[in-house]
Order: C-alpha cells, then structure tokens, then sequence
C-alpha cells in the first residue's frame, strides 16, 4: 500500500501545474482510490478520526460527481495537503508498545523423595 500512497501525493504534487482536464480526472479517480483504501484502512483498525478526514478526501476528489471550484489558487492548497497527508501516512511508522522480554526460566527437575531419604528424629523414646 505505500508505493500506491507515493503515487497518489506525487500525483497531488504534480496538479499543481497547468495541466490538461484530463490529467485532473485520472487526480481524482487515484486520489479517490486512494482515500477508499485508507477509510478500509482505518475503520478496519477503528481509527475513526482518520477515517473521518479522509473521508472528507473522497468527498472533495471524487470522480462521479466531481466538486468544481473553478479557481486554481483554490486547489493547488488543498491539492498540497492532500500531497502531505498520503506521504505522512506513507512514512507514518506506528510505534508499538516496548515488548516484554520474556525471562527465560530453567526447569529444573523434580527430585523425587524416597522414604529412605526421611530424616528420622534421633529423640525419639524407645520402650
């Protein structure tokens, strides 16, 4: 999943040129695959904040019912943080709790005990 995350900033990051209309479809539909593999992603772990802003990814790139807002000094913004959320989610190493290093314990044998192995009390009266 992260070369795929990799491309899809790459792509965000390349958007901020002057490119052809179609370029910015082929943006949306990865960016929009991309945010549906992260939602999976986060829900699955249930991270939902996460899941929430990505989400709201989806909802600005989707390709279906596109989202026009006719101005590029309105894009290239948000076209940059797109960019830097799938590369920090990319990078992003989870840090996991230090484990417990398990103490190797020896086992020892039981020793069995004999009743010849008792020791017999020298007090004893005698009769």
């Amino acid at each position: 999943m992260k070369p795929f995350l990799i491309i899809c900033s790459i792509c965000c990051f390349v958007a901020i040129l002057k490119l052809p209309i179609e370029y910015y479809t082929f943006l949306r539909t990865i960016v929009s695959l991309g945010a549906v593999l992260l939602i999976y992603h986060w829900v699955k772990q249930k991270n939902y904040y996460l899941a929430i802003v990505f989400a709201l990814i989806l909802f600005l790139f989707n390709p279906i019912s596109p989202i026009y807002l006719h101005r590029k000094s309105i894009w290239i913004p948000l076209d940059i943080i797109t960019g830097l959320l799938f590369l920090i989610i990319a990078f992003y190493k989870k840090s996991e709790p230090p484990k417990q290093e398990e103490k190797a314990t020896e086992i020892l044998p039981v020793q069995k005990t004999y009743a010849r192995d008792r020791v017999v009390s020298a007090k004893r009266e005698i009769k």
